[in-house]
């Protein structure tokens, strides 16, 4: 976002802010989530995630009827035609929308007696008891309060931040004047974040404490809709670049806006737990700028040269989580094969570009001058990549080793090594050899680890 963007800045703003801040942003008011009880098993959810899961059932019985219909077909099979005219799927995606629909409009108004009637008339039950014995619906407020001060009777209440965006709101004048940026143009951060999730759940999915990554993009009022569908497309196509599979992700536009925006919608990806939300792209119009002029009593406008008047810009913003990310590729990259001769191997097949490891290099046997030749290579391409050493076990076994942690190559020094200086070269998603030199090692490896290379790809 900031290297390839001429336009876009990084900042590093505070964890800790001025309380007001967090009155304005609306965080203090408006910041919650719909909390229900289960009386029988005593667990607490968050009631709109109870009703996404039901819909999320929903998708997946369309998903069953698509994966048919595929199966029936063929390769004359319409994906697209058979979304729209099954009245099976049809149907489906009706009910679907309808319950979403009424959700949104339920939190909106902050009818909670009607989100709660509408888990009874859905029959959803507590997923650890199958109780449908629920609470009246509350709301939960995910502030993390703490205290400033020498003495607790002295000291002033602090927020530690559930975002970093209000960090770069209130530093827009300074970054866009000694930066001398003109609009549109973006300031973005990747910092700590802390919310008091009424559930923390699914693995690292959702976590009281993590790590986002977000751009604020300052643009001219009235230019909000083309920059939304820029960044929808701009994003989307740095998640595919990743090649994870183009049918694991998909947008979903928000029915309940949060109360900055007039629109948005989340990139979800397909995790082992459903379709889950793994960047948010919203237009936030003027309000977060507006909000913190009018509480701070500074201007916090921007002068165009052009137009020779001042205004309060509009964002538009991308914010996503990094544990998140980390988890996409994680859970879309272990897996378990099974090999032509019946054993199985596990193997992380992460995108060479994200392996940690890029390469690992073995001497077939530990003796003849083979580890001292094999450390020769380690320290010729320790330089451009993070390689490592391995002369422990069966060369087969240091190969599973390695397809477990995911590096992309693995390479042998053998007796034909110290003959002609050529070493194999294991590769771990097709676990295909080739025999090459030892001088040819360094451009094979770039050719697939590069970050050039793959940022590329995204024209």
């Amino acid at each position: 976002m900031v290297q390839l963007n001429d336009n876009i800045v990084g900042i590093d703003a505070a964890i800790f802010m001025h309380p007001t801040i967090w009155k304005a942003s609306g965080h203090v008011d408006a910041f919650n989530d719909p909390l229900i009880d289960n009386k029988d098993s005593k667990k607490r959810y968050r009631a709109d995630v109870l009703v996404e899961d039901y819909v999320a059932k929903i998708d997946a019985k369309i998903e069953k009827e698509v994966a048919k219909a595929a199966k029936r077909f063929g390769d004359a099979f319409d994906k697209k035609q058979f979304l729209e005219t099954n009245p099976r799927v049809v149907e489906y995606q009706k009910e679907g929308k309808a319950i979403l629909q009424r959700l949104g409009k339920s939190l909106e108004k902050e009818d909670l007696a009607d989100v709660k009637k509408l888990i009874e008339e859905l029959e959803i039950a507590c997923p650890m008891s199958g109780s449908k014995n629920w609470t009246d619906v509350k709301q939960f407020n995910l502030m993390f309060g703490t205290k400033l001060g020498a003495s607790a009777e002295n000291a002033m209440d602090l927020f530690l931040r559930p975002e970093t965006a209000q960090g770069i709101f209130v530093n827009f004048l300074n970054v866009q004047k000694t930066s001398r940026l003109k609009i549109p143009f973006g300031i973005a951060q990747t910092g700590k974040a802390f919310r008091n999730e009424i559930v923390a759940r699914q693995f690292i999915f959702r976590m009281r404490e993590f790590e986002q990554m977000e751009m604020q993009f300052f643009i001219q009022p009235g230019t909000q809709k083309e920059w939304y569908e820029y960044w929808k497309e701009a994003r989307m196509k740095w998640h595919l670049s990743l090649g994870m599979g183009e049918d694991n992700y998909r947008f979903h536009d928000h029915e309940k806006l949060a109360h900055y925006a007039d629109a948005a919608s989340d990139i979800e990806f397909r995790f082992p737990f459903g379709f889950k939300e793994l960047e948010g792209i919203h237009s936030r119009t003027d309000f977060d700028l507006s909000q913190h002029e009018e509480y701070s009593g500074k201007k916090l406008q921007y002068f165009d040269h052009e137009t020779h008047e001042s205004y309060v810009p509009y964002v538009l913003e991308t914010s996503i989580g990094l544990d998140r990310m980390f988890l996409t590729v994680f859970s879309n990259s272990l897996r378990e094969e099974e090999l032509e001769n019946g054993a199985f191997r596990t193997v992380l097949k992460l995108p060479a570009v994200l392996a940690p490891t890029k390469a690992a290099v073995f001497p077939l046997v530990k003796k003849d001058g083979l580890p001292e030749l094999a450390k020769e290579i380690i320290n010729e391409l320790k330089w451009d990549f993070n390689v490592l050493y391995d002369e422990k076990d069966a060369v087969g076994r240091r190969y599973r080793r390695q397809d477990a942690n995911g590096t992309p190559f693995c390479i042998t020094v053998d007796h034909q090594t110290l003959e002609d200086q050529t070493v194999t070269i294991r590769h771990r998603d097709t676990m295909e050899q080739q025999r090459v030199a030892i001088s040819e090692l360094r451009g094979i490896i770039h050719k697939e680890v590069d970050m050039k290379t793959w940022l590329m790809k995204m024209g």
